[in-house]
């Protein structure tokens, strides 16, 4: 696999290194380059604490203890001096620790003595060992003195040896982090790489794949299934966009041959008026259903746009759906069709009234492309308690159950071989669907082969404030 300047795994290596490159610096400085005054910062701290608990605890029966432990905890040396004699002398814990030195203490001691201070500090070179020493002398009554002292230089191999292992530290650390951020990067970055490739070829329009990586990494997981979805929706997309083109070209190219066609009669046939007016009016026909099919496919666009909100109002339903039956006298007269509706009462609802009109105007069209012999659809409604739900029903062939989530689809059929319909231009349902689910209202078909089908939508009652 080539590496980009910018890719995953590089970029990912530089971030780890560039951490551990600044968790090594902040290593060194604290413990080389600070050490020294990190160590007299801490030493004065001790002697501060130290001074304060030989002045609280000095009259103890115990003190001897006392101050052993304190000598023992924080690595100093303590010396009482009474009425110029040396009463106590802790342990040398510490290396470098000038008391009992007669030699080399016995002026600042003397010295602090006659200042007639209450306390005092002394800085001076401890010419045994060379180190810097701190020398902090306490007056604890007036013939009693305490002489606390401590190096301000680490003396022993300690830092010497945190030298050597920062080094091999370093080296350690830097060749971890290159293998951590190799597999963290194959880890992540192969995931990522599948799925740059898969969007590439959806891109392509190429949906035949299927995203098979597995990852335990959750949002990796999701983007996954995100993608596959996308994939599959994009990819029935497509099955419909040209089932759609092949549809309406069918649509379209039909009535335009017919009315092609019947000019040319009725230019050729000039002396039979009545062949001539019959030309004329599937002329009008063929005209009036090309109508239907671009108003079909505006209004398709329109239920699918935000820049149409709904606006409701009160409407009367019963008669609503008594309007709308009236368009179809004609097939009433001439098809013999019936439509059953027996509701009286008003049933008042707070709708978009043009849209639902369409709704019900689509399904009632549904019902006749698809009812019986017997050419009957019944429109029902049935009153609940939180809801009001009308039905649509016909008395054809029904649906497959196989069928039923797919035929709120675009021109979706059973078959592929397109059939005209007797009305309608097979985008009914698909503007029904849009619709409901603006207004938010729950719909569905219900369907047994050879028994009919049943559409409803139902429309919520309102509550009484």
């Amino acid at each position: 696999m080539s590496l980009k300047k910018n890719s995953l795994t590089i970029k990912i290596w530089k971030y780890l290194a560039l951490f551990s490159c600044i968790i090594l610096i902040f290593l060194w400085l604290f413990q080389i380059a600070f050490m020294d005054d990190y160590y007299e910062w801490s030493k004065k701290r001790d002697l501060t604490e130290t001074a304060n608990r030989i002045l609280k605890n000095y009259n103890d029966n115990d003190i001897e203890s006392t101050l052993n432990l304190i000598a023992y905890e924080k690595g100093i040396c303590i010396e009482i001096i009474r009425k110029g004699d040396s009463e106590f002398l802790s342990s040398s814990f510490n290396r470098g620790c000038m008391i009992g030195d007669k030699k080399n203490t016995r002026n600042y001691q003397i010295a602090f003595m006659e200042s007639g201070l209450e306390k005092n500090n002394y800085t001076i070179t401890n010419p045994n060992f060379k180190n810097k020493m701190l020398i902090s002398g306490l007056k604890l009554d007036y013939q009693t003195y305490a002489f606390i002292t401590t190096s301000l230089e680490p003396l022993d191999a300690t830092t010497k040896i945190l030298g050597i292992q920062l080094v091999y530290v370093t080296f350690i650390v830097l060749l971890l982090s290159c293998l951590v951020a190799y597999f963290i990067s194959k880890k992540i970055s192969a995931p990522i790489i599948e799925l740059n490739q898969a969007a590439n070829s959806i891109s392509n329009g190429d949906y035949n794949f299927e995203l098979h990586k597995k990852t335990d990494i959750a949002e990796i997981e999701e983007l996954f299934k995100t993608l596959n979805q996308a994939k599959n929706e994009l990819s029935k997309t497509e099955e419909l966009r040209r089932d759609l083109m092949a549809n309406v070209s069918h649509d379209l190219k039909t009535p335009l041959t017919m009315i092609k066609a019947y000019a040319e009669m009725t230019r050729d046939l000039n002396t039979n008026k009545e062949k001539q007016q019959q030309n004329l009016n599937i002329i009008i026909e063929e005209t009036d259903r090309l109508t239907i099919l671009v108003n079909d496919i505006l209004e398709l666009s329109k239920t699918q746009s935000t820049a149409y909100p709904l606006t409701k109002e009160e409407t009367d339903l019963t008669k609503l759906i008594k309007q709308i039956l009236k368009r179809y006298d004609i097939l009433k007269e001439k098809e013999n069709y019936q439509f059953i509706f027996q509701e009286t009462d008003p049933i008042i609802v707070s709708i978009d009234k043009k849209r639902i009109e369409q709704v019900i105007y689509n399904l009632i069209n549904n019902a006749i492309n698809y009812t019986g012999n017997d050419n009957t659809i019944w429109i029902n409604i049935i009153k609940n308690i939180d809801h009001i739900r009308i039905e649509i029903k016909d008395s054809g062939k029904g649906i497959n159950k196989e069928d039923l989530p797919y035929i709120w689809d675009k021109y979706y059929k059973n078959e592929k071989k397109h059939k005209r319909n007797v009305i309608g231009t097979g985008l009914g349902l698909s503007i029904v669907k849009n619709i409901l689910e603006e207004h938010k209202f729950p719909y569905g078909v219900i369907s047994e082969k050879n028994k009919g089908t049943t559409f409803y939508f139902e429309i919520p009652r309102k509550k009484p404030i």
